[in-house]
């Protein structure tokens, strides 16, 4: 379950940048999980909150977002979502793609509270990373 090391080091990344931030406290987590990451989404959640007890996450919401495959083909330049198992164009049937998207494993943005802030105010801070 390779999945429990990757949040192992999202997270660790969540620190770092919530020391850079002041905060100690995330609000949402968003990942781009493509199909051909290698990921499975459920083992990311369960690894997720395996690790979030007594941590900046604790509270936070894990938000992943998955992608299409879109491939690029060399013989007639289109761009097209392809199935995860056919990377071909269907548009020529060229074989030879290059993959665009699809096998990504990204952070895009953490939601951070600040610290000290009074219970009846609803602020969230964004830091995009």
């Amino acid at each position: 379950m390779h999945e429990l090391s990757i949040c192992q080091n999202v997270l660790a990344q969540v620190e770092q940048m919530a020391k850079c931030h002041q905060s100690s406290c995330a609000k949402r987590i968003v990942l781009r999980v493509g199909p051909l990451s290698g990921v499975v989404e459920e083992l990311l959640r369960r690894a997720f909150d395996l690790l979030r007890p007594d941590s900046v996450v604790e509270n936070a919401v894990l938000d992943i977002q998955t992608c299409p495959v879109v491939v690029l083909c060399p013989s007639c330049d289109k761009e097209s979502q392809v199935p995860v198992n056919k990377l071909v164009c269907p548009h020529c049937l060229q074989w030879q793609t290059t993959l665009v998207s699809g096998d990504e494993l990204l952070l895009l943005q953490i939601e951070f509270l600040p610290n000290n802030l009074p219970e009846n105010v609803n602020y969230l801070e964004k830091a995009h990373v």
